[in-house]
């Protein structure tokens, strides 16, 4: 709350995300470049469990021979549903993802989820309103 006002969809610099370990990736707000091109629809967010992305970091190292790290690995659970999709209508389309770094500094959070004990948490509306409200009006 000290540096200037950016234009970006953001959660507000108050929002607290769980104690989990996808919340401790979590920036409030988006890149002013990535929200300009959600603004004008050319691309989408979509939220996804963290243990729908361990899954999916845990099938991609089986196949692929990589430990993704956590932040990689949300983007590789939407690839793969993507694929899904695909495989389900028949319709064909290229799937780009990103591979940012290997998991291996994070080995506790996957060994969270071989044990049961990573949970999942979405925010509820009340949560998102409350960090809502605290945002600065701007015209």
């Amino acid at each position: 709350m000290v540096c200037p006002l950016a234009k970006m969809y953001t959660l507000g610099s108050s929002f607290i995300p769980s104690p989990n370990h996808a919340g401790g990736l979590r920036y409030h707000g988006m890149s002013s470049t990535l929200s300009e091109l959600y603004h004008q629809g050319l691309m989408e967010a979509v939220s996804v469990k963290q243990t729908d992305v361990f899954e999916a970091a845990e099938y991609f190292a089986r196949i692929e021979g990589i430990l993704p790290a956590p932040e990689s690995s949300h983007a590789i659970r939407i690839a793969i549903d993507e694929a899904l999709k695909c495989k389900e209508t028949g319709e064909e389309k290229t799937i780009v993802f990103g591979l940012t770094g290997t998991g291996y500094f994070d080995m506790v959070a996957y060994e969270k989820f071989h044990d049961g004990q990573m949970t999942d948490y979405i925010p509820t509306d009340d949560d998102l309103a409350k960090s809502f409200a605290k945002l600065p009006k701007i015209n």
